[in-house]
């Protein structure tokens, strides 16, 4: 009596082989596809975070901004320059602060602070300059700087005099704006709209601040993520 070996073919492995490295490539792909589409997401969530994270700073800022019965005691200084990169604000004003700048120095509660947009290759950079001590007879700005927020692609700040706006508040100015307007913009991402806040300053009856966001629809899906503001080191003013 024989018995009757079976098995696979060669054909039939070949053709398992196929379909398997075909599954296999399919999963792949797919995997690829969500890791890269969480990326994105995380990416945007982080990016409204920084947004919000600045105007957040910058609001709180002007709520102690520094007011004095003479305008000479007081500072609001805004410049406005275009470059290739677009045009940017400088924002320099009197707070009033109760954390320290430096630990273990001696230092008042007023504070000169500076906010501008530093861009290069490959970051785009919200920067603040915290000064404890300001004295108007130094030349050159001192202070902490700070890194605030990145992938800020537009700071860009405008003041409301009673009849018009304008993007610049100079030193000569012998009054406050009645209003100011922030607005902050991040980098577009690949797709959906940027995040963007506005931050309204009312100096005529009370310092307040209000802010307004349009996140994008990639951010929105997810649970928002934790503030920016990267301490820096020791430097010098912005300009």
């Amino acid at each position: 009596m024989s018995i009757k070996k079976t098995g696979f073919t060669l054909v039939e492995v070949m053709v398992a082989s196929t379909i398997g490295a075909f599954i296999m490539l399919v999963a792949v792909g797919t995997l690829r596809a969500i890791t890269a589409s969480a990326e994105k997401v995380d990416k945007n969530i982080n990016t409204a975070a920084e947004v919000r994270f600045a105007s957040r700073m910058l609001a709180k800022d002007f709520v102690n901004f520094y007011r004095d019965e003479s305008m000479e005691n007081m500072k609001l200084i805004g410049t406005h320059e275009e470059s290739d990169d677009g045009n940017t604000s400088y924002l320099v004003f009197y707070t009033v602060s109760r954390a320290k700048a430096r630990i273990g120095q001696p230092e008042g509660d007023i504070y000169e602070v500076e906010y501008y947009l530093t861009k290069n290759e490959d970051k785009s950079l919200l920067m603040k300059r915290m000064w404890p001590n300001p004295n108007e007879e130094d030349t050159e700005p001192g202070g902490i700087l700070a890194v605030i927020a990145e992938d800020i692609d537009i700071f860009e700040v405008r003041y409301f005099d009673g009849e018009e706006w304008s993007y610049e508040w100079p030193e000569e100015m012998e009054a406050l704006p009645q209003l100011i307007e922030i607005n902050l913009v991040a980098i577009p991402s690949t797709s959906g709209e940027p995040t963007t806040e506005s931050i309204m300053v009312n100096l005529t009856r009370s310092v307040t601040a209000t802010t307004t966001t349009e996140e994008s629809e990639s951010s929105q899906q997810g649970q928002g993520g934790q503030g920016g503001g990267n301490q820096g080191g020791q430097g010098s003013g912005g300009r």
